[in-house]
């Protein structure tokens, strides 16, 4: 009792600029409180959920410190809104994990973190669902319900899933200001967004005007490229489209023929005439010309013409032969028809050479009514129609298979057509500059810094911006049509009806006008784009107190589509950039690296991995999506068995610290990111392995007649080796830990502490303290402090990683040891233990092999090589028959006249400073079959051993290396070849 009165007799010297925050997280650990404490047996992790919760709501109905102290300043960040369509997925827990991960951390060092949650309005995937629901339940369409009535039903759905996504957040534990928690169509963000369109358009940055849109007919809307997914088709394929009652075939191209108007007659009396390629016939009534590449030698004769006419097959008038380098010569035929009203290429081509589009389909996808023969027909029943006209018409010369690329829209299944619709467009050629130059200057950094090209290709090829959407839910188009007396009309902007008269009498001088307002919406990245300053009060002077954010952390597949638009809208709308570094993460894919998709039946919400769930649970949630219309009827038996096959036995609970765990130890910036359920019940199983470490030291604590909060100190102690040594790798693994938050390396710190907790601590140093506790000897009481030292400061380096469980088990140890561990930080020491423990798990190994036991009596050998290693063995004989689980320990110097026992049933080598052998009592006989299999692993580790020398040797003897290698360097690839040749000829002794 006296050494730990000594150890623990001096007070706590604050060394630091700032002590670490102390937060609800962490708890006094007054001899009272803890006494008052109990420790479960094992680890649940609802119970310590719950008891979290409850400390979290008693903390926030005590009266709140005063902001200030040691403080280091603001640390702000935006969470990525989750869309309101459902519940959190796990892409929303990665980033919201590795935010809080931050979050907690900069609380930690000081820091006042203001960390913005929120919920996206999420335009066509909110209205898809909710039309889908409605469907399902009532049987309408949002036509046959109206907008008004539409529009109450999406704001009930919003009201109902927007508060499941909250939820789902704090259960995650995340430390969001949820004071400043925001949606995007609540009454600030509609009013941010109605001023940045208004002056924006003022600028004459927002123009209406007709341009190619991806369409979707099922939606009737425009939208954007993240929303077309591409289906890379690789030979005839039928495929369901909405609104077709059959599967319509893709995967075939068509050539067809136009005559050339007052050519040739062939010698086989046919008119002259070029023969086109297509995949899409049934846009041939839009064609206003065919195409060649003017070095194509086929159609060299026509190059020098002044001008080549071609009849069309379905409307009485003729369309040129153009020539353009732009067109593929291996496609097809090498000649192309070019219908600009429906295709990206054609439209630019057709640009190019001032030629005017034809509109073949209208916004429902039926063709239009200039072509009475085809009129009204929906676009792919047409196709057929206009192929067996081609037919009828002598036309039609071939039909093959051909591989293409479908784009289909995300969110309808649809097939996108291209359309020229009027839309407004923002023009982001000036921003994007702007944008591009924050990097090029070096004040925005993006993690990976692979993406910083992406950003570069994005910006430099930046085009004007889509910015309206023909949807019902979402902000409505702040702009109005002025439509004077005489029939003339004008757009203009305004935040509301009442100022846009006021604008509109300035605008023509008269009040005879009548106004209305577009009722197209703005697509949702337009509002997300505002988010850094919309949430922080903008246009109010006083959002600069809350702009701009520290940390823009969000996935690498929407860097151009929000993150870029985020610091073009900020820095054109503020003067400032809403944020200088950007960390991208990648896309979760489950265990076998695939996608995760309903399809597959492989998507796993975080509250299943965190509860738990049985197979017949999954399975009822997927029949609930097929009843609700997000599952297709044909596709919930693939689901389902899909689902199956990946958790036969349902998931099992996991609790939210070991799902954060999980998450956390993957690089994060890779490209993919496969989750593992079963890794997380592993990680469950390792939190369950601290929780033990904490029981047997209170338990120790109790046995000795101490208790843990009496450790205020290791200065000043004299500790042992092995105390030593496990300080040195705590030192380790705090360094690792802070650095990974510095190079947002996370997987490096998770890897450092389960190597610390798992191995280090729990597998070996506690093991080693056991009998010294168990005899209550002086130097129990240093181990049981050093225990106490470990668990305090680990589990705070655990704590932002898994805040639940650290925040139990810190209740009961006292917190901010002092401890100066760069003083422990022994390289030599660290070496010799790390060759002490190599030579047990070599021991084990061969226990393990051969099923030796604790009922077998085994008793261990060791064979130094030298004196100096017998020096080493000798002084941690003890730590080596408790980490070898082995009745005795016998030592021996191995040289010229030892005589090694033939009683050694087991032998094998250890590295550079012993070999070993094993003697087992009469209950294990070394059969003929076992002397075998040890000689034949004997001989494979020889044959490692003498190529592991060769490789060596043949370094030294290479004359670059000696003149390249430094003097340490060429040290240790000699002492290498020693303890090689050592254990080579202590092995090959043994088997003699």
């Amino acid at each position: 009792m006296q050494i730990i009165r000594n150890c623990s007799s001096k007070l706590l010297k604050h060394k630091y600029l700032c002590q670490p925050k102390v937060y609800s997280l962490y708890y006094s650990t007054s001899k009272d409180a803890a006494k008052e404490l109990p420790l479960a047996p094992g680890y649940q992790p609802r119970p310590v959920e719950q008891a979290y919760w409850e400390r979290e709501q008693r903390q926030a109905n005590l009266p709140q410190p005063p902001v200030g102290g040691c403080k280091r300043g603001s640390f702000r960040m935006l969470l990525p809104p989750p869309n309101v369509t459902g519940s959190l997925h796990l892409g929303h827990a990665l980033m919201a994990t590795v935010q809080d991960v931050l979050a907690r951390q900069r609380q930690q060092l000081g820091y006042q973190v203001d960390w913005v949650p929120g919920t996206d309005h999420a335009g066509i995937a909110t209205q898809v669902v909710v039309e889908k629901t409605i469907a399902a339940s009532q049987g309408k369409t949002r036509q046959e319900l109206g907008r008004a009535a539409f529009l109450d039903e999406v704001w009930r759905w919003k009201a109902e899933k927007g508060a499941g996504i909250v939820q789902d957040l704090r259960q995650l534990g995340c430390r969001l200001n949820w004071q400043r928690e925001y949606f995007t169509m609540d009454e600030q963000q509609a009013h941010a967004v109605n001023v940045a369109f208004e002056r924006l358009f003022d600028e004459g940055l927002i123009r209406r005007r007709n341009s190619l849109v991806n369409w979707s007919t099922a939606l009737r809307s425009a939208i954007s490229d993240i929303e077309v997914d591409t289906l890379d088709i690789k030979e005839p394929l039928e495929i369901a489209v909405p609104g077709y009652e059959q599967n319509v075939l893709f995967g075939r191209i068509y050539d067809f023929a136009y005559r050339v108007v007052d050519g040739e007659t062939l010698p086989d009396g046919s008119a002259e005439e070029i023969v086109v390629s297509t995949t899409r016939p049934e846009t041939i009534l839009g064609d206003v010309a065919v195409a060649v590449h003017p070095l194509d030698p086929r159609y060299t004769k026509y190059r020098n013409l002044e001008e080549v006419k071609l009849k069309h097959p379905f409307r009485h008038d003729t369309i040129p032969l153009v020539f353009d380098i732009a067109v593929d010569q291996e496609f097809g035929t090498g000649a192309v028809k070019i219908t600009p009203a429906h295709d990206k290429f054609d439209f630019e081509l057709a640009h190019r050479h001032k030629l005017e589009p034809r509109q073949v389909f209208n916004e429902t996808g039926h063709v239009v009514g200039a072509y009475p023969e085809f009129k009204g027909q929906p676009r792919f029943e047409a196709r057929e129609l206009i192929v067996n006209r081609l037919e009828d018409l002598e036309l039609l010369r071939q039909v093959r298979a051909h591989t293409m690329q479908l784009p289909i829209c995300s969110r309808s299944k649809d097939v996108i057509e291209y359309m020229i619709l009027p839309q407004w467009y923002l023009k982001c050629k000036d921003l994007a500059r702007d944008a591009l130059s924050e990097l090029h200057s070096g004040r925005l950094q993006i993690q990976p810094a692979s993406f910083e090209t992406e950003w570069e290709r994005w910006l430099q090829d930046s085009r004007d911006w889509c910015i309206s959407r023909q949807l019902w839910w979402g902000h409505q188009v702040p702009a109005y049509e002025v439509i004077d007396s005489k029939g003339n009309s004008q757009w203009l902007a305004a935040l509301d009806e009442k100022a846009a008269r006021q604008k509109a009498i300035q605008l023509i001088g008269s009040e005879e006008f009548t106004l209305k307002r577009d009722p197209d919406v703005l697509d949702t990245w337009f509002s997300s784009a505002l988010l850094p300053f919309s949430t922080a009060g903008w246009p109010e002077e006083s959002y600069k107190e809350r702009y701009p954010l520290d940390l823009m952390q969000t996935g690498h597949d929407i860097l151009f589509f929000w993150v870029a638009r985020m610091m073009m809208m900020g820095l054109k709308l503020t003067g400032e950039a809403p944020f200088q570094r950007v960390l991208l993460n990648g896309i979760v894919c489950d265990a076998q690296g695939r996608k995760m998709s309903k399809s597959l039946g492989n998507i796993v919400a975080p509250q299943q991995v965190v509860q738990g769930a049985s197979l017949e649970s999954l399975k009822a949630g997927l029949e609930q999506s097929c009843e609700a219309g997000i599952i297709k009827p044909s596709e919930l038996k693939t689901s389902t068995d899909g689902m199956t096959k990946m958790f036969p036995n349902g998931i099992q609970e996991c609790g939210t610290d070991a799902l954060r765990f999980t998450l956390m130890s993957h690089n994060i910036k890779s490209h993919f990111i496969s989750f593992d359920v079963n890794a997380c019940y592993t990680n469950k199983l390792f939190l369950n392995k601290i929780w033990q470490a904490m029981r047997f030291t209170l338990g120790s604590a109790k046995t000795l007649g101490i208790s843990l909060d009496q450790f205020e100190t290791l200065e000043g102690v004299s500790l042992g080796v092995w105390d030593r040594w496990i300080i040195g790798r705590l030192a380790d693994t705090l360094s690792i830990c802070s650095q990974s938050y510095t190079s947002y390396n996370f997987h490096l710190a998770t890897a450092a502490l389960k190597t610390f907790f798992y191995q280090n601590l729990c597998d070996i140093y506690l093991e080693t303290t056991k009998t010294a506790i168990a005899n209550r000897t002086p130097s129990a009481y240093i181990h049981v402090g050093t225990l106490t030292a470990c668990l305090s400061w680990g589990l705070q380096a655990m704590a932002p990683f898994t805040p639940f469980v650290a925040s139990e088990l810190l209740q009961h140890v006292p917190l901010n040891i002092e401890l100066k561990l760069s003083d422990y930080q022994d390289v030599k020491l660290e070496e010799e233990v790390n060759e002490i423990v190599s030579i047990c798990q070599n021991v084990r190994q061969v226990k393990s092999r051969n099923e030796i036991s604790k009922r077998h009596q085994p008793r261990l050998s060791l064979f130094a090589q030298n004196s100096d290693s017998e020096g080493v063995l000798r002084r941690h004989l003890p730590q080596i028959q408790v980490l070898t689980r082995c009745e005795g320990v016998e030592l021996e110097l191995l040289d010229e006249s030892s005589k090694i026992s033939k009683q050694l049933s087991f032998f094998s080598t250890a590295g550079a400073l012993c070999s070993f052998g094993l003697k087992v009592g009469n209950g294990l006989a070394l059969t003929e079959e076992k002397r075998d299999e040890m000689q034949l692993v004997n001989n494979k580790k020889l044959k490692k051993l003498v190529n592991e020398l060769q490789r060596y040797r043949m370094r030294l003897d290479n004359e670059a290396f000696q003149l390249m290698a430094d003097k340490a360097v060429k040290m240790h690839f000699e002492n290498k070849v020693k303890e090689l040749e050592a254990e080579i000829n202590s092995l090959t002794r043994l088997a003699a």
